[in-house]
């Protein structure tokens, strides 16, 4: 008989889960037992979906029109809004033919990826990174080449270290601000000078947008596809996930250039054909609607930023800068190991995120997820009681500062 691991494909067995989505489920679980666990580890909005989607969505599941296949790009409707937003937003002229909506962001961007990168092609990754970008790349048959930003440049990559990067297979970069998984945000001249050198290398940027409207202390948001000299070369993944409370929805798009769109609805056509039409209806009622709840959102994804910041920097061996987007912290742990701390002395992130979870029931993601090891990422968005009592457990498990 064959061996379980040569029953899959190579490609399929190469694939590792989703860390975030490991530590989340087995948060859950241990929940699920009776034990009473504090969750860091999504990047999933605690608010409810606004009530204004809610009702455009069970006025579409009311509707016969859309008990029916639609196009597997997306319903016209959406796909229209879609780029005049992206147009507002982005800087980014489209029209509806360049638009794929896709089922959430992550597809968007598995889409992207397989419709631009080819076998034994290079993507320059920044890290720290998404868990996802770097398994995406590897199923498109390409090479995910790590380029690593610590907190002493604020986990923003330079233009020099992309350039010692580049190989004659590199064939695109990821650009993603407001960053997942550190918070950091790319000023406006940083973005562009990023821009205008892929731009001279004839290189294709893939920008992740998701976070676009999370940015505190005035700091703004710049799209990397707002560059002129990029409009053919760009690729734009985003969705209403993480704006609008909206994770379960299942709603992203990709906005580009109309061949690269088509091949990927091609590939859509043949895979999940068209995303959710209810789903879309809600989406659409999303992106043509004001952002008032938005800001009522991040107006509390602020105040949770500030007091995380401060409650891990509290902690002995934590140092934990002030990210200025998204709704992740991404603290620094070195200090911190090599300790003995609840009789176990962890050598790496991994080992110390092991001991917080058995032993203070606090679920945190450590930075080997994202690239090097060393840091924990800590989603605030989960209400402000579990926030600050999640803290308190790891400070009395390991210290005070």
């Amino acid at each position: 008989m064959p061996s379980p691991a040569s029953r899959l494909s190579d490609r399929i067995s190469a694939i590792a889960p989703s860390a975030t989505m490991a530590v989340d489920s087995k948060a859950k679980a241990m929940k699920a037992a009776g034990e009473d666990v504090i969750g860091y580890g999504a990047g999933e909005p605690d608010f409810p979906t606004p009530d204004y989607i809610v009702e455009a969505a069970v006025a579409a599941a009311k509707d016969p029109r859309f008990h029916r296949y639609t196009p597997a790009a997306g319903l016209p409707e959406l796909r229209e809004a879609v780029a005049e937003k992206t147009a507002r937003g982005s800087g980014y002229s489209a029209d509806a033919s360049q638009v794929l909506i896709t089922n959430g962001g992550k597809q968007a961007v598995y889409a992207a990826l397989a419709a631009l990168i080819g076998p034994g092609e290079d993507v320059l990754v920044p890290a720290p990174y998404w868990t996802t970008y770097p398994e995406a790349i590897r199923l498109a048959g390409g090479n995910a080449v790590d380029v690593f930003a610590g907190p002493e440049q604020g986990f923003k990559v330079t233009v020099d270290q992309l350039e010692a990067a580049l190989t004659p297979s590199t064939k695109a970069i990821l650009f993603v601000s407001p960053s997942n998984p550190t918070g950091a945000v790319y000023s406006e001249e940083e973005t562009l000078a990023i821009g205008r050198w892929a731009a001279e290398k004839g290189l294709w940027v893939i920008t992740d947008e998701i976070y676009e409207h999370l940015t505190y202390d005035g700091v703004p948001f710049t799209s990397i596809a707002s560059l002129p000299e990029l409009a053919d070369q760009v690729v734009i993944v985003n969705g209403v996930a993480k704006t609008y409370a909206m994770t379960g929805w299942r709603v992203g798009w990709m906005v580009g250039p109309a061949d690269i769109i088509k091949g990927a609805t091609n590939l859509q056509s043949h895979s999940t054909s068209n995303v959710a039409n209810v789903s879309q209806m809600a989406a659409l009622a999303a992106v043509t609607g004001p952002l008032d709840a938005v800001h009522e959102m991040r107006t509390a994804f602020d105040r949770r930023r500030r007091a995380m910041v401060d409650g891990l920097n509290s902690i002995a061996g934590f140092d934990c800068p002030t990210p200025a987007g998204a709704f992740y912290a991404y603290v620094d742990v070195r200090a911190a190991l090599g300790q003995e701390i609840g009789g176990v002395v962890p050598q790496t992130s991994a080992q110390l995120a092991e001991v917080i979870l058995e032993q203070a029931k606090v679920a945190v993601v450590p930075g080997e997820a994202f690239g090097p090891g060393g840091f924990f990422r800590l989603s605030y968005a989960l209400g402000d009681e579990d926030l600050k009592t999640g803290i308190d457990r790891i400070r009395d498990l390991i210290g005070k500062a």
